[in-house]
């Protein structure tokens, strides 16, 4: 296999992160990197609603010190479509909680602008976040979290961590055939497919989705060569053979009958003994009150590992926001600091990117660090423009082939569409 795009070592990272600094964990004193104007200021901030609700604490203390008014606004729709409209509509708020890959679509729509960040403060994240944000070497995003695929094992009715995917999947039919579970595996699929949950499987199989620019350009700080399209390659036809495999008419642990909205709760009413899921499942794993362990994305046997995509939220600065200076007062000073970032983590678990944050939540929560061990060599989703439609042809050879289609010409037919859309 070529080597996959941005192959990372998220547990070295997190060591080697970022040393300790004057505040606060490593952040600036708030008392002096955030300065309102006199006579006050208005900030207004959209975030989904989970994380409004973790912000809104925040702030309101930072009311009470600060001559400032700030607007938390938790949008219930389309988050990233609903800020393209109000910055075409002149109706932009100050700053915008989504997730990095966002930044191809907000660079389009001239949404967003880059945030200052001094070098000694860049260093207080994981370098892979930083790489993240960055997009032609200039910083569109303040990160503050980390996710990934992993695997999520019921360990009442599976002690031990399967080696291999195969491994995982029999274990599970035995079960099925024992009428202790309904399912072999919960891996969302659906009707329509899902890249995201694809990639483990698909990479481990051979494959690879686009190469590294560095290949063409020599530059190693370049992200993605989209022209360079592992789905036409003869390594995606063996990768697809081998999901072909776990689908409906192999050993069934793969379907379409299994989507986002029932995978999760598969596995937390024990009808299904695996989990393949990111951190977003964990509130609804705890509160179903089960014994669970956490490990990476088994592959196949003899196989290439299974990379996760990894995604990363982060904080955006409205470019046609009315605060624009205050706005990057709050992101330098605030997400540098551990308050904001550990509020976030315990409204949404997922690990901290600013070491410090990391560094206080993980003792007390083990899964944090499991979480980063099974993305530890993950493939960051890239930030292109439209990238759902780009996506959309792997994700529907996945729902055909898992389904009983023929494989090589689903997967020509998919190369062909994937190379027009990124064209």
């Amino acid at each position: 296999m070529r080597v996959p795009t941005f192959g990372i070592l998220l547990a070295a990272v997190l060591a080697l992160g970022g040393g300790a600094g004057a505040c606060d964990g490593g952040g600036r004193d708030k008392d002096r990197c955030f300065h309102p104007p006199k006579g006050g200021g208005v900030l207004v901030i959209w975030a989904d609603a989970r994380r409004a609700e973790a912000i809104r604490p925040f702030v309101a203390q930072l009311e009470s010190e600060k001559d400032v008014v700030v607007q938390v606004r938790a949008v219930t729709t389309d988050l990233q479509d609903e800020f393209i409209a109000a910055t075409k509509a002149g109706e932009s708020p100050d700053i915008v909680v989504g997730v990095h890959n966002w930044t191809g679509n907000l660079l389009q729509a001239k949404a967003i602008a880059p945030i200052r960040l001094a070098s000694a403060d860049r260093r207080r994240f994981t370098s892979i976040a930083m790489k993240a944000v960055t997009h032609n070497k200039q910083l569109y995003g303040m990160p503050f979290a980390i996710e990934n695929l992993a695997l999520y094992r019921n360990t009442e009715l599976v002690p031990e961590a399967p080696e291999t995917i195969e491994e995982a999947v029999a274990i599970g039919n035995e079960l099925r055939e024992a009428g202790r579970v309904r399912e072999a595996l919960s891996m969302p699929v659906g009707e329509h497919g899902d890249a995201i949950h694809l990639l483990p499987l698909y990479t481990s199989g051979g494959a690879y989705l686009f190469g590294p620019k560095e290949r063409a350009t020599g530059d190693k700080s370049a992200n993605l060569d989209l022209k360079d399209l592992g789905l036409a390659k003869p390594e995606a036809i063996t990768a697809f053979t081998k999901i072909a495999s776990l689908g409906e008419r192999g050993s069934g642990g793969l379907k379409r009958s299994i989507g986002p909205d029932n995978a999760v709760s598969l596995f937390t009413t024990s009808q299904a003994p695996f989990l393949i899921s990111g951190p977003e499942a964990l509130p609804e794993i705890r509160r179903a009150g089960l014994g669970y362990d956490i490990s990476p994305v088994p592959g196949f046997y003899d196989g290439d590992p299974a990379l996760s995509f990894v995604s990363v939220p982060a904080f955006f600065l409205a470019r046609e926001g009315r605060n624009r200076d205050l706005a990057q007062q709050f992101l330098e000073c605030f997400l540098t600091q551990t308050d904001l970032p550990v509020a976030l983590y315990e409204a949404q678990p997922a690990p901290p990117v600013l070491t410090a944050a990391f560094n206080q939540v993980a003792p007390e929560d083990e899964d944090m660090r499991k979480l980063l061990d099974a993305g530890s060599d993950g493939v960051i989703l890239p930030a292109v423009p439209n990238l759902g439609a780009v996506l959309e042809p792997l994700a529907r050879a996945e729902a055909a082939v898992v389904g009983g289609a023929e494989v090589q010409s689903t997967v020509t037919k998919a190369a062909r569409e994937m190379a027009a859309r990124v064209r």
